[in-house]
């Protein structure tokens, strides 16, 4: 038996399907907080808290997949993680290269595109080619879009929108004043995706850390309090479903 079975605890309900919600997101968003805190409660190292997580990770990505959701970003790195110990970065760094060799044949086989959010440039030349060889492999895709937040970070995000812009501006391409949201939005790394539905962020924490700060702007947030590493499809299908009883106004009285 595998350390990964050693340490379930996730509820053994069925996984629930598309007809059994009211509605759906087409957007979920994932903030996966409490790798670290899942490994010092069981005595163990830090990288096997993430490896732990890793296995939520895939059991997600499937039900999200079954239940056709469009679209599902996950902060996997953030441009502040490079501050933590270099055992740690180091450990997540090779958890990159095994996910994309374990998982990549299942995930373009179920039609699933990969997107990078994320400056790739900065990151080691092994994991940079595993995530280009990737986002190449499943470009043509048509089903779930799997974003994965890689070196990313939300202000350098809209920093990056802000100079494509100005770059257009300084060509003569673009009038500054004829400048737009939806221009905005096309320069975002999630172009032509909906702007996030629902952000769930595990562990009890409620805070966005620099995710998606733009495509979060009308999001429905749920703080589940189980560390990422416990989160199973059954407490996934309950923040689904708290999603459906959720009023959206979008700033409207309804």
């Amino acid at each position: 038996m595998g350390i990964f079975h050693l340490f379930s605890h996730k509820a053994q309900r069925a996984a629930m399907k598309r007809e059994d919600f009211a509605k759906l997101p087409r957007h979920v968003a994932i903030i996966m907080d409490g790798n670290g805190r899942w490994a010092k409660k069981h005595k163990l190292n830090v990288a096997m808290g993430h490896r732990q997580g890793v296995e939520t990770l895939r059991e997600v990505i499937r039900h999200t997949d079954d239940l056709k959701i469009e679209a599902l970003s996950i902060y996997a790195f953030s441009t502040e993680n490079w501050k933590r110990s270099p055992e740690e970065v180091g450990a997540l760094m090779q958890l990159i290269l095994e996910f994309f060799a374990s998982e990549i044949d299942e995930l373009d086989e179920k039609n699933v595109r990969i997107l990078i959010l994320g400056d790739k440039s900065a990151l080691p030349d092994k994991q940079r080619e595993v995530l280009i060889e990737a986002e190449r492999r499943t470009g043509d895709n048509t089903g779930l879009r799997l974003n994965i937040a890689l070196n990313y970070g939300g202000r350098a995000e809209l920093v990056r929108a802000a100079q494509l812009l100005a770059e257009e501006v300084k060509a003569g391409e673009l009038e500054a004043a004829d400048i737009t949201e939806q221009m905005i939005s096309d320069r975002l790394y999630t172009a032509g995706q909906p702007d996030v539905d629902l952000m769930i962020r595990t562990s009890g924490e409620m805070r966005l850390s620099n995710f998606l700060l733009y495509q979060c702007a009308y999001a429905e947030f749920l703080f589940p309090t189980v560390l990422w590493p416990d989160f199973s499809v059954a407490d996934y299908d309950e923040a689904l479903k708290a999603y459906g009883g959720r009023e959206r106004r979008f700033g409207k009285r309804l």
